[in-house]
């Protein structure tokens, strides 16, 4: 290349790498939109409410911008001291980003929880601080509603851009794709080309199997369980992981173990088969169950799930 003659003159375009924060109330499809963006799953969806906990980070590059999406918990008024960490953690991952979005659920609109949060990126945060505003779910949603709800949130909030999509079928995500590589602050990428998360496989392999926990046992188990990796063992036929399902009461194990120990047999297979296409190998999963009580008291416990312990 000659002296003096830019990248981007000699048609290579610069880099860009920058993070946007995903943030929104519990069930806004935040999980879903993270994983359409990225295009593998790096993040999990149930059917509960407040599945995510920490902030989850997917990786993906569009044209020339390395983009890291940060899927943080649902914001709600916290009632317990696990709320309360995860509350903070989604506050703090937006106000870290280079872009805040803001994803609403269309069919329930600007409920109490959305004006909350509405109202907050409108106090707390820079006013050149891009913000977005993605309605979800439109495929659901008649027009004439999906455009008063853009009104109606652009009058509280002067938000850059409106984005209406469907996470579910990918309507509309490849506009989103666009726009965020564009306003992606110019540098150097911050990731291996081939990193879709920043997760250990640890956790995402914890996080695997938390989903089909509750997918399978949304309606029976409550929301105090998690699972941890406690072992991730390379063997020549593959990997060989070791995990334990942690609930607070001898109750809820007998729950997760079901008659005859079928609905542990059930998670284990339907985890197992998500973790062998994540890995590219075989996975020999092992689950066991134990009763922790209170371990949402515990500052183990939130360490392990990368979120601060709340005093």
């Amino acid at each position: 290349m000659e002296a003096g003659v830019k990248e981007e003159d000699a048609g290579v375009p610069a880099t860009r790498a920058g993070f946007v924060a995903l943030i929104g109330a519990p069930n806004a499809g935040k999980s879903t939109l993270l994983n359409a963006l990225v295009g593998s799953k790096v993040s999990i969806v149930t059917h509960k409410v407040q599945t995510t906990r920490a902030l989850v980070r997917g990786i993906t590059i569009h044209d020339a911008a390395q983009i890291i999406f940060v899927d943080t918990p649902g914001i709600f008024a916290p009632r317990r001291r696990l709320d309360r960490a995860m509350v903070t953690t989604a506050w703090g991952g937006a106000a870290d980003a280079d872009v805040v979005a803001l994803l609403i659920d269309a069919r329930k609109g600007l409920t109490d929880e959305v004006r909350d949060i509405v109202g907050r990126l409108g106090s707390d945060f820079p006013a050149n601080r891009p913000k977005v505003l993605i309605l979800n779910k439109i495929d659901v949603v008649k027009r004439d509603r999906l455009l008063a709800l853009a009104a109606e949130a652009n009058e509280a909030v002067a938000f850059d851009r409106t984005f209406m999509v469907s996470a579910l079928t990918g309507d509309g995500v490849a506009d989103l794709m666009n726009y965020f590589a564009a306003v992606m602050p110019a540098g150097p990428w911050l990731y291996p080309e081939d990193q879709m998360s920043d997760l250990p496989l640890r956790a995402l392999a914890a996080e695997v199997t938390r989903e089909k926990l509750m997918m399978r046992l949304h309606e029976e188990l409550p929301y105090e369980s998690t699972v941890e990796t406690e072992k991730w063992t390379e063997t020549p036929k593959g990997v060989r992981i070791d995990q334990v399902i942690y609930v607070a009461r001898d109750s809820q194990r007998k729950i997760v173990l079901g008659k005859g120990g079928q609905t542990i047999k059930a998670i284990s297979m339907a985890a197992r088969h998500d973790l062998a296409e994540m890995v590219g190998k075989p996975v020999h999963l092992f689950l066991f169950v134990k009763v922790r009580e209170n371990w949402s008291d515990d500052p183990e416990r939130y360490r392990e799930m990368g979120l601060e312990f709340p005093r």
